[in-house]
């Protein structure tokens, strides 16, 4: 049956990570045990194959097996989001018919890094997507990657078809939400996508942020959009105070920081994929002591061993 985003795009949905094994390989075992831990803990959707997932070094095969694997460990008890990650519009078509045929969800698509696009380019490469394709399609804005922003008159442009659902923001503007939502679609969706400024981004009227942190602290995130969803401000944000030395130190090397954290609770390996390489010394001394400060406080699952 099909429920349309806007029942499932809020909250915290963690960025998975992409598992790899000694051999370089996808690690499919790691990364169905990832899913499942996030389906317990009650998380509204998963993402994989985008930013923390390291999808530029996937080759479609891969991503398609990653896809696969969640949708399989999912069983439709929480919604698959996939990311189609290219500059170029053809491969970018590509990706997210092969993720529609691996039994996605919906599709998260980024602005074109490099190529640098004007909005009118950033309205057809969407446009040429979504006539592909027959799920939902999340924007996703990450100047910090693509140098070019998604202007807030492109994002309503788009909203116009109801095939795309929502954004995911990674510009760290937390106006974004008063600014936007009385111009969109009741059913569109605006979700942060940097945890730094995600509190913000809630509080300005934000349905949620897809997030990397929500990997380490699923339970925690739950209740700290909970309570801002009650009006519980103060309480929320002293929780989400608790999580920034960790979510500083995630933000620097991302995702060889968050694959470290999550081998501190025995979940995966450490592993990264070339241009990303695992963190030194002095990295990983400064994650561990942000990781051991929030374990501390029983605010996540204790140290693997």
């Amino acid at each position: 049956m099909f429920i349309p985003p806007s029942a499932w795009f809020t909250g915290f949905i963690p960025d998975l990570p992409t598992p790899f094994d000694a051999a370089d390989a996808v690690d499919l075992k790691a990364l169905a045990s990832l899913c499942e831990r996030h389906v317990a803990a009650g998380a509204p959707a998963l993402v994989v194959c985008e930013t923390a997932g390291e999808a530029p070094t996937l080759s479609p095969a891969e991503q398609e097996l990653v896809i696969r694997t969640a949708v399989d460990v999912a069983r439709g008890r929480v919604r698959v989001i996939a990311g189609a990650v290219a500059n170029a519009t053809s491969h970018a078509i590509e990706l997210a018919r092969r993720a529609e045929a691996a039994g996605a969800d919906a599709v998260l698509s980024v602005v074109p890094s490099y190529n640098k696009p004007m909005q009118e380019g950033m309205v057809a490469h969407f446009r040429a997507i979504a006539a592909s394709i027959g799920v939902p399609i999340i924007l996703h804005d990450a100047p910090s990657r693509t140098l070019r922003p998604l202007a807030d008159e492109t994002i309503m442009r788009l909203a116009e078809s109801r095939q795309f659902a929502g954004l995911r923001d990674g510009s760290g503007d937390v106006t974004r939400p008063m600014r936007l939502s009385r111009h969109l679609p009741a059913g569109f969706r605006l979700l942060s996508g940097d945890d730094a400024t995600a509190f913000g981004f809630l509080a300005s009227g934000g349905d949620g942020a897809i997030s990397e942190v929500a990997n380490i602290a699923p339970d925690l995130c739950r209740t700290i959009f909970s309570q801002v969803r009650q009006g519980r401000l103060q309480s929320a944000r002293y929780l989400y105070k608790r999580l920034i030395p960790l979510i500083c130190s995630l933000s620097k090397e991302s995702p060889a920081a968050l694959k470290c954290a999550l081998s501190l609770l025995g979940l995966m390996r450490p592993d990264t994929r070339l241009p990303i390489v695992p963190l030194d010394h002095a990295a990983r001394a400064e994650v561990t002591k942000a990781f051991a400060a929030i374990a501390d406080e029983e605010l996540i699952d204790s140290v693997g061993a």
